[in-house]
């Protein structure tokens, strides 16, 4: 629990998902003990939370803290796809038709910079590249039911990443 007279501002931290003592900074292993908890993988702090729900040091939340019903935003990182070209990462059409002396040009970029000046490309080019792996946060998802004897949480619509990974559930108030 971070307040104002300590930190210079309120939020809370939590911490998900333990972790080995092997894998563990002697930083992190310092915040921990002084937690009184194991390491663990995940550590997130949040700012913004009810005035009339303060949490004390060492308190657990489970999803009980949600309602059916209500809107929440989720904070993910999105799936990686590797290196794409433009159509795919930019939206692209290609140069045209595969026609009129077109060879090999279908999902190309097309052209990438003037003539004699500037005589470079400008920065801010959308080019082929990584693509994905981008925190994401998607909004107004409806939470549809809540599993409090199994601490889970059903929500409707998109969630950000692959199967298994960590997001963050923020309510929107």
């Amino acid at each position: 629990v971070k307040t104002a007279d300590n930190d210079g501002y309120t939020a809370i931290q939590l911490a998900f998902d333990e972790k080995k003592d092997k894998h563990t900074t002697k930083a992190e292993m310092g915040h921990f003990k002084k937690a009184g908890i194991t390491p663990k993988k995940v550590v997130a702090e949040f700012t913004r939370f009810e005035p009339g729900h303060q949490k004390q040091f060492g308190d657990i939340l489970l999803v009980d803290i949600f309602t059916e019903g209500e809107f929440i935003d989720v904070v993910g990182v999105s799936k990686g796809k590797g290196f794409q070209g433009v159509v795919k990462r930019h939206n692209f059409a290609g140069v045209g038709e595969a026609t009129h002396g077109q060879h090999n040009r279908l999902r190309a970029p097309g052209s990438v910079g003037a003539s004699s000046w500037p005589s470079r490309v400008m920065k801010g080019l959308r080019m082929a590249g990584r693509m994905g792996g981008d925190n994401v946060k998607v909004i107004n998802l409806q939470v549809m039911k809540i599993m409090v004897e199994k601490n889970l949480i059903l929500v409707k619509g998109a969630v950000p990443g692959h199967n298994g990974s960590y997001v963050k559930i923020e309510r929107w108030k």
